[in-house]
């Protein structure tokens, strides 16, 4: 067989967004998954404000807002009474997004329908055994024999073959030993709007409104001793905590229990083998980051691969995925943990902290905006990476590394269209006027006639932005040679001509 560049073992929501981020850029691609079909259920629950962007730039985002349910308050109550009642999902100068609760499963639909639209459909029953690799390709070894490919991208979750093929660690430690999940369709007296959360003690039972009539995901840890039945247990903890009959529950769609872990992989690379998503770090599932960050690594790493494979660059820019995305993650790690921590009340102290402290805190206007800008993933920078050189220019609120807001642009033909949607296709050079014809050269030059969208947005202040593919500034500047220096440096001179 011959062989194709880019292999994706795992097709879940970062596999799916790292395939289609690769096909779009013109990548030959291929998604493998052990499982016979896509998952119908799911622990993850939605996506914040950045996870909708990252797939509004892949072209995956249809109709997810629309088929969501869209969050307003997490009311907390503590011994029965209701004690925090924190605003989320409210418009601010940086979020201007929503928190949109579904099913995972349903953010993977939309990414394969979109992968499909791309030209790729995953191949359902492969299971990956083993990967050896040398300097010029990898060999997966499957059930069915042996295939070559020239890049292999590990999406395959916590339990990674890809990731002990390739010899990496993943240190860390349990946070919750049993965790309890149900989704089931109840009349809870919950607005639809509120995600509802009790608090006795070290014990929690959280709510939260699902898409479809009266569908409601419950969660809680496990009390000490055995759960044959974690319904039961959860019905248990409904009537006790929140006094709402089990009898509420008018169906059972599913239920779960998994372990809560705090792992992150050693290295995110060996060779020509990547690792992103929950291969490379898991953590917590409190303040909802996880699916988050893994199709912020998606994105991060879907591009770097994307022009390392078209010969654009040398491969040590996919060093900068790492050094860029492990601190993220690292710093979700340590944000989910502590918050785990405070909200579970694992020991008297904390529960006070919680009870007298933290929790009321959450009713102050200004630390909803604060926790609310902070979980949206909007705040994430890239400036002190690799690729952020840390000029600045006076009066500019965008540093290289910093995330570009969408915004109205115009094309070079005076069509109106906008900054996310033309980064589907790759990067792009906005001036404030039409773009000089020296800018244009420079970066069709480094980029290709196809990687490189030129726009006009009027709002400048005379510089030209040239904005990565996720979204985050390149170069901000007015000098032709000062672009190309910029270029050069984050291609690692790579261009080939």
């Amino acid at each position: 067989m011959t062989s194709v560049v880019a292999v994706v073992v795992g097709a879940g929501p970062t596999g799916l967004a790292t395939a289609c981020g690769l096909r779009a850029a013109g990548v030959s691609v291929r998604v493998l998954d052990k499982a016979p079909g896509p998952a119908v259920t799911s622990r993850a629950l939605g996506l914040q404000p950045r996870g909708a962007e990252v797939l509004d730039r892949l072209g995956a985002l249809g109709d997810l807002p629309e088929r969501s349910v869209r969050i307003a308050h997490v009311a907390t109550h503590v011994d029965g009474r209701p004690l925090a009642r924190l605003r989320v999902g409210q418009p601010t100068k940086l979020v201007t997004r929503p928190g949109l609760l579904m099913s995972q499963a349903e953010v993977e639909a939309r990414l394969r329908h979109r992968l499909a639209e791309l030209g790729v459909e995953v191949e359902w029953g492969r299971e990956l055994l083993d990967v050896r690799q040398d300097a010029d390709r990898v060999v997966l070894r499957l059930g069915d024999g042996e295939e070559p490919a020239d890049w292999l991208v590990g999406c395959d979750g916590a339990h990674s073959r890809v990731r002990k093929a390739a010899g990496i660690g993943f240190p860390g430690v349990p946070l919750v030993e049993r965790f309890l999940l149900a989704d089931v369709t109840a009349r809870l007296p919950v607005p639809r709007d509120t995600v509802a959360v009790w608090l006795r003690g070290d014990s929690m039972l959280g709510a939260f409104p699902l898409p479809g009539e009266d569908v409601w995901r419950l969660m809680a840890p496990a009390p000490a001793g055995s759960v044959a039945d974690p319904m039961e247990t959860l019905g248990e903890l409904l009537l006790q905590e929140a006094g709402i009959p089990a009898t509420a529950v008018r169906e059972v769609l599913w239920t779960s229990t998994f372990r809560i872990h705090r792992r992150l992989a050693s290295s995110y690379r060996q060779g020509r083998i990547l690792l992103a998503g929950d291969a490379a770090h898991i953590h917590s599932p409190f303040g909802g980051q996880g699916m988050n960050t893994g199709l912020g690594d998606a994105e991060n790493l879907a591009w770097k691969l994307a022009l390392v494979a078209a010969g654009r660059s040398d491969d040590g820019l996919l060093d900068t995925y790492e050094a860029e995305r492990r601190p993220i993650a690292r710093e979700v790690l340590a944000s989910t943990s502590a918050m785990t921590g405070v909200i579970l009340g694992q020991t008297a102290w904390a529960r006070t902290l919680r009870d007298h402290l933290f929790l009321p805190l959450l009713n102050q206007p200004l630390v909803q905006r604060r926790l609310w800008e902070k979980s949206s993933q909007l705040t994430l920078t890239y400036r002190r990476g690799p690729l952020g050189d840390g000029h600045h220019l006076p009066g500019s609120a965008l540093w290289p590394g910093d995330r570009v807001p969408d915004r109205a642009c115009t094309r070079q033909d005076g069509t109106a269209t906008r900054l996310y949607e033309e980064l589907r296709t790759g990067w792009a050079l906005l001036s404030s006027g039409p773009v000089s014809a020296d800018h244009e050269a420079v970066t069709l030059r480094h980029l290709g006639a196809g990687g490189v969208t030129m726009l006009t947005a009027p709002d400048n202040r005379q510089h030209s932005l040239l904005v990565r593919p996720d979204a985050h500034l390149a170069w901000r500047g007015t000098s032709p040679a000062a672009l190309h220096e910029a270029l050069a440096r984050i291609l690692g001179n790579g261009t080939r001509h």
